[in-house]
């Protein structure tokens, strides 16, 4: 007893306190050798067919969402800034490729383009026909579910007939524009200019085997296709309301490029005869004289009446 109080008078541990420390140490060493030991025993973890499965199962979980994602986006596009058209007829022959059955060609339409400038002459443009235009072509759709959700599908992307209401065209005459045919020499013109077709023209056609002789009403447009003789236009409803011609706003956007088949790929660039100065000046000085006119009329009327 007298040792044990000496001892913690002097500064030392008693033996007690020994022992624990003792105690202590020995477990703490032979917990360090034990993890030692299971270290130098123990080999890193390699990732295994778990971590594989666990990777492919959140790609299928993370699938439908970048699906609708990708939906959403398309629809978008396809909505206000750029769509495929399939050409379903040869009434564009030589410029566009299209047949009944057969592979034609798919352009792409910028929709944007006629909500900051006016459609021009020569362009070629995708409207909507059905009050104007009858079908060229008859699209049947299948009967089977599966494959009419396929071709519902292929027509959205342009892989496929849009259906019944949809047309391509050239435009010849924009509003207030004189377009007649046929000139001594057999030709159409726009204004009195004599337009030069052979560009684009199909081979061995005549510009026009209807005569005519129209001024395209405002908001609305004079359309004809490339292959005359196949194509059922303007011309073919000339006693129609309208006299033929197209309400603008049903335009959906102008056709700027062929992306397939690859072997046609290329712009769709307007006719350089539509770039015609004569043309082009006669039609800027009919503009005002019509607006002229249309604010001369309304003041002569005002006047008569004050006369009275």
């Amino acid at each position: 007893m007298d040792d044990e109080w000496l001892a913690q008078r002097r500064g030392q541990p008693s033996a007690a306190a020994r022992h624990d420390e003792d105690a202590t140490g020995d477990a703490t060493g032979a917990a360090t050798r034990d993890a030692t030991g299971a270290a130098k025993g123990s080999t890193v973890a390699e990732p295994g067919k778990g971590g594989s499965a666990r990777k492919r199962g959140s790609f299928f979980r993370e699938l439908p969402v970048l699906v609708l994602i990708a939906l959403g986006l398309a629809l978008l596009i396809k909505t206000f800034l750029v769509q495929a058209f399939f050409i379903p007829s040869g009434s564009m022959e030589p410029t566009l490729h299209g047949c009944v059955g057969c592979t034609g060609d798919r352009v792409l339409v910028n929709k944007l383009v006629y909500d900051f400038r006016d459609i021009k002459r020569g362009e070629i443009v995708v409207f909507n026909g059905l009050d104007s235009f009858s079908a060229e072509v008859t699209v049947q759709e299948p009967t089977n579910p599966v494959a009419l959700a396929l071709y519902r599908v292929s027509s959205w992307i342009g892989f496929a007939p849009a259906g019944e209401k949809d047309f391509i065209k050239r435009v010849i005459g924009v509003p207030g524009d004189r377009v007649r045919c046929c000139d001594g020499k057999g030709r159409v013109s726009v204004n009195g200019v004599a337009l030069n077709e052979r560009d684009y023209l199909f081979e061995g056609n005549a510009p026009s085997d209807v005569e005519f002789d129209v001024r395209v009403p405002e908001g609305r447009l004079w359309v004809m296709g490339d292959h005359r003789a196949a194509s059922a236009d303007s011309r073919a409803h000339l006693g129609d309301p309208g006299g033929g011609t197209v309400p603008a706003d049903k335009v959906i956007g102008r056709a700027f490029v062929v992306i397939w088949p690859p072997d046609r790929i290329g712009g769709l660039p307007v006719p350089e005869t539509f770039e015609q100065s004569g043309l082009v000046d006669a039609a800027a000085s009919a503009v005002p004289l019509m607006l002229g006119a249309g604010a001369t009329l309304p003041l002569a009327a005002w006047r008569r009446r004050r006369a009275r």
